[in-house]
């Protein structure tokens, strides 16, 4: 993930994977040969469960390319913690000198803050040849806050999806990297209320050997299809986090920032 970050995508017009022999996108059933099932469901239910499904930090630590630096353990829950069935991750302004972020732009530590990311990979293959990710959110927009949720590759980089990101504005980036052309793609939605609750939703369907198309949404509407090159067979993580600043600018708040998520749900078609 770069400091322009970007994108996933939400997936789920009717009549998506018509011809492909897929179930089409909004519909949790079967189609031809292929069986659905769930994935993950219901892990914020209580920390026993979201400890089982979810790991604390980025898959690669605690820092990247904010002013944040994630913190969070079982028993650690100033950052990440549950309000009944909603996750919640908490940015607080430090007023010492933390030294600065280990990961490109290596910006000075001025947060701490939460992420999170699944156990559970996405993997685009011929055995699961499409999934589905969604979930629903109470987004901070406000200039210096950076929240996501998005897919990034395992073993590279990229491939990468970002179902949610808000950089500092109300308007939402759904992104894809990389895309036919070799680059980035984005569709970028201006959204009322982020801080209220809004579904996010990526279908990522297997369309040739290499390839996939995701279809993104915003609550259950349709807003945008990216072709994502080289997504196939290679593993993906699930990725909350509430950056700080960055891309999403300077000056960030000053009082403590939320993120809350629920509803959380994956989903794939078994071939």
């Amino acid at each position: 993930m770069t400091l322009s970050r970007r994108g996933f995508l939400v997936g789920g017009g009717a009549g998506l994977g018509l011809g492909l022999g897929l179930g089409a996108p909004g519909t949790s059933g079967q189609a031809g040969a292929a069986t659905w099932e769930t994935v993950i469901s219901g892990s914020f239910a209580n920390y026993g469960t979201f400890e089982s499904v979810w790991n604390h930090r980025y898959p690669w630590g605690s820092d990247h390319n904010g002013t944040a630096r994630m913190y969070g353990s079982a028993t650690d829950r100033n950052h990440v913690y549950l309000e009944g069935s909603t996750l919640v991750l908490k940015a607080t302004r430090i007023n010492w000198d933390e030294g600065n972020s280990s990961a490109d732009p290596h910006l000075p530590i001025r947060y701490h803050s939460g992420a999170v990311h699944a156990k559970q990979h996405v993997l685009v293959d011929d055995q699961f040849p499409s999934w589905e990710v969604r979930g629903q959110f109470q987004a901070p927009s406000a200039r210096g806050t950076w929240p996501a949720f998005w897919l990034t590759g395992v073993n590279s980089w990229p491939p990468e999806s970002d179902i949610l990101e808000y950089k500092g504005d109300a308007r939402n980036w759904f992104n894809t990297y990389k895309n036919a052309g070799g680059g980035w793609s984005n569709t970028i939605r201006p959204v009322a209320s982020p801080g209220s609750w809004h579904e996010y939703r990526a279908w990522i369907a297997k369309v040739s050997a290499t390839d996939v198309d995701v279809h993104y949404y915003l609550d259950g509407t349709w807003v945008g299809q990216h072709r994502g090159a080289n997504f196939v067979g290679k593993p993906m993580w699930i990725i909350i986090n509430l950056q700080m600043e960055g891309s999403s600018g300077g000056s960030g708040p000053t009082s403590d920032t939320l993120y809350r998520a629920r509803d959380l749900y994956v989903g794939r078609n078994r071939a």
